[in-house]
């Protein structure tokens, strides 16, 4: 498991850079906030399923697994979103704005889909891997 954890995070952390890189330069691009952060997900989160089911827990990519992780993602962008659209004013209402104060929220969304995608993914869709 602790191996599994490892990679896990190293391809989340890939991933996540990938999916905040795109979310900023395309809401630098006048793009709104939410859109780009849409955007940059997909993006994240294709990476994220290929490299996981191959090198995180050692499995084929099948339409099985890839419909799996796909609803689960879903859910969890659902979830991922909802925080960081909603983070959006307490933090401006602490003082921060731009950049910085995306970079709190997209941490903070990312953590909590992170943890709960990597227990579902486990426990349920590449158990036994």
């Amino acid at each position: 498991m602790r191996t599994q954890l490892v990679r896990f995070v190293s391809v989340g952390v890939f991933t996540a850079i990938l999916d905040f890189g795109l979310t900023l330069i395309l809401t630098h691009l006048g793009l709104h906030r939410s859109a780009a952060k849409a955007i940059g997900w997909v993006f994240g989160t294709i990476a994220a399923y290929l490299a996981n089911a191959r090198w995180t827990f050692g499995a084929q990519v099948s339409g099985r697994t890839a419909t799996a992780v796909g609803l689960l993602y879903a859910s969890t962008f659902a979830v991922q979103n909802f925080l960081y659209w909603a983070t959006n004013a307490p933090l401006i209402a602490m003082g921060f704005e731009g950049a910085v104060k995306d970079t709190i929220s997209f941490v903070i969304a990312q953590a909590v889909a992170t943890i709960t995608n990597f227990v579902i993914q486990r426990v349920f869709i590449f158990k036994g891997k």
